[in-house]
Parts: structure tokens; C-alpha cells; sequence
């Protein structure tokens, strides 16, 4: 029986290096073949033009490219765009390119499916099978980018880690990602168009700002009090307000970069001004803005969106505080692509 082989992207430019003069060849070599792996985004070893055929030949008895493939693509009325991703051992994620007048956004996934379970979101539904590798996190970055130029006529301008998963509990994974996205030798984005979105978990948020990282932080928050929060979001119960307070202050002390927080407004459930009077404290104690988010339903009658008046008040009162406040439409709903309802086109044949 062959061996499996090995991801060839699984190797660092040092082991490729060694691969070459272990094979009898020059060094430099594995500069090369790193340089068509993640600048040029290669899908197979053909692509490598600048190698001998014989050199092409021995990568392909020794090595994979396990390449993600677009599946099925949506179109949104409104110019989104909705990827059903097949990943190398058939399992389906989702990402999106999010759409504007100036600029193009890459929304993708870290997980396939999720393990937390927020109450109102779709991919919680979903159990987790397994994370994403940073290869299958930047080929997402990359598809993105080609449809950006093909129906926007320019390159992608931002990303958001805002798709299916927890990007913080595949925290190894999306921190390489990040460091090839934005490595002159990968795709040299800037981390400042790069945001990071959490539930919040405050070990891990220490450790992003220990390791002094560059990108943007978003926090889903949707409620500023324990009972609240808890009960749209149970990972609540074990990392709760005071202490996710404390790690971003410690984010903002490290990094001094405002934090962002994410807020969809609920009917029933934080619409009351006791839930707009505690959104308001709590931002006034770490530098931050507020993203007020539609909700995407997903077909649970409990969770509905509260009325526009609320939405008001709560602008209103943050504004009045001095506290930045953007609403945020929903975007690609017609296609099941807005926030919290990326699961349905889930699979594993």
C-alpha cells in the first residue's frame, strides 16, 4: 500500500530548502517552490513553470496540494457573493464577499461547523468536525480576491474572520493564516484591514495581545449583562462580562487599538433600557465603538428583530455618551450569506 503524501503547504520554506538539497538539487530551490505556493497561490505542481519537468515529477510523488475548490457559488440581488467551499477531504465550509461602493470584503470560515451555541445563529447548529489548516483559511482569502477582480474590476480590500467557527479556538491555524495573508511572500496585505471576531474568550485575547498582533479585534456581544448574554450566548456562563472586561482592557493597554463590538438588537430580549444603560457603561470602560447589527433569522420564532424605535434610542444614547455607533445592514440575506446564517449549504459527502 503507498504511503499518504504529505501537504507540501504543511512545510515551512527551511524544510523545503532541505528537501531540495536532500534530493540532490539546489537550496534556492525551495525558495521557489514556497514563492508558487503562497504568492502565486499554485493549485497543482504543473503551474510551477520555472521548474524542470523532472523537478515537477518528483514534487508529485512526494508531495499534495490539497487545494480548496468553490462548490457552488450564490449571487445576492445586492452584489454578495456566497461560496459553498469543498475542502480536500470533502467537508463543506462557507465563506462571502461582502460588497460596497469602495471597497470588497472577505468574510470566511475557521471551523467546519462550530462548537459554541449561540442561541440565534445558524452554524451553531452544526456540530464541530474539525478546524481549518491556514492553507484552506488563505485559499478562502485568495478565491475571494479572483472573484473581487472578476465582478468588482478590483483587488480584494478587506477581510473578516467572521464566517463559520470560533477563530480563537483554532487559534494556531488563524494566526499563521493571518501572518501568510499578510507576508510580503504571501498575498502583503495590511493587518489593518484584517478583523478578527470572537464571543470573547480572554485567554486567548491576552495572548493576541502579549504576541503584539496588528489586525483589528470585534467582539459579538449582544448583551451587557451576565442573565442576558448567557442565555443568547452560553459560553457566557464561563467566560462572563467582568472577566472579558478585563482581557480587553488589556488588549487596548497592549495594543492601544479600539476594540469593536458587535450588537444585533433583539425583540424581547435586549431591547429594554436597562440593556441600552448597560451597553453604555460597559463601553465606557475600554476605548471601543458599537456595530448595531439586523438579525438574520434563521427560523426560530423566538429570536425576532426589535423595532426600529429601540434601534433608535440606542443610537441615540451611545452617540449622546460619546460612544461611535454604526448600523449595519444586512447584506446577502436573499442567499442565506448575512451574519449568523452561514450553515445552509453544509455538507460531508
Amino acid at each position: 500500500m503507498s504511503k499518504q503524501k504529505q501537504d507540501i503547504r504543511a512545510l515551512t520554506k527551511e524544510e523545503l530548502r532541505t528537501f531540495f538539497t536532500e534530493h540532490g538539487d539546489k537550496a534556492f530551490r525551495g525558495n521557489q517552490v514556497y514563492e508558487w505556493l503562497w504568492h502565486k497561490a499554485a493549485r497543482n505542481f504543473d503551474e510551477m513553470t520555472n521548474l524542470s519537468l523532472a523537478t515537477r515529477e518528483m514534487l508529485e510523488n512526494n508531495f499534495v496540494i490539497n487545494h480548496i475548490a468553490v462548490d457552488k457559488m450564490q449571487r445576492s440581488k445586492d452584489g454578495t457573493i456566497k461560496n459553498a467551499i469543498k475542502l480536500h477531504d470533502n467537508l463543506i465550509v462557507e465563506s462571502v464577499l461582502i460588497p460596497s461602493k469602495t471597497r470588497t470584503t472577505a468574510c470566511v470560515s475557521s471551523q467546519v461547523g462550530c462548537s459554541l451555541d449561540c442561541n440565534f445563529c445558524a452554524t451553531a447548529r452544526l456540530k464541530k468536525m474539525r478546524n481549518l489548516n491556514a492553507d484552506e483559511i488563505y485559499d478562502q482569502v485568495v478565491e475571494i480576491d479572483k472573484q473581487s477582480q472578476l465582478y468588482h474590476n478590483h483587488k480584494l480590500s478587506n477581510i473578516v474572520f467572521m464566517g463559520m467557527g470560533e477563530p480563537l479556538l483554532n487559534y494556531n491555524n488563524v494566526m499563521e493564516a493571518i501572518d501568510k495573508i499578510t507576508s510580503d511572500e504571501g498575498l502583503g496585505m495590511s493587518s489593518k484591514r484584517i478583523t478578527l471576531s470572537t464571543v470573547g474568550i480572554p485567554k486567548m485575547i491576552k495572548r493576541m495581545a502579549d504576541e503584539k498582533v496588528k489586525f483589528n479585534l470585534a467582539v459579538s456581544l449582544h448583551s451587557a449583562i451576565d442573565e442576558v448574554r448567557s442565555k443568547l450566548m452560553p459560553i457566557n456562563d464561563s467566560n462572563n462580562l467582568e472577566s472579558l472586561l478585563e482581557s480587553l482592557q488589556y488588549w487596548y493597554e497592549k495594543t492601544q487599538r479600539k476594540i469593536t463590538f458587535e450588537y444585533v438588537v433583539f425583540k424581547n430580549h435586549n431591547d429594554k433600557q436597562k440593556d441600552i444603560d448597560a451597553l453604555v457603561n460597559y463601553c465606557k470602560k475600554v476605548p471601543s465603538k458599537v456595530n448595531l447589527i439586523s438579525y438574520n433569522t434563521i427560523g426560530e420564532e423566538e429570536f425576532q428583530t426589535a423595532d426600529k424605535s429601540v434601534i433608535d434610542i440606542y443610537v441615540k444614547q451611545l452617540e449622546s455618551n460619546g460612544i461611535i455607533v454604526n448600523i449595519r445592514r444586512s447584506r446577502g440575506d436573499d442567499i442565506d450569506a448575512a451574519c449568523g446564517q452561514l450553515a445552509n449549504n453544509m455538507s460531508a459527502n
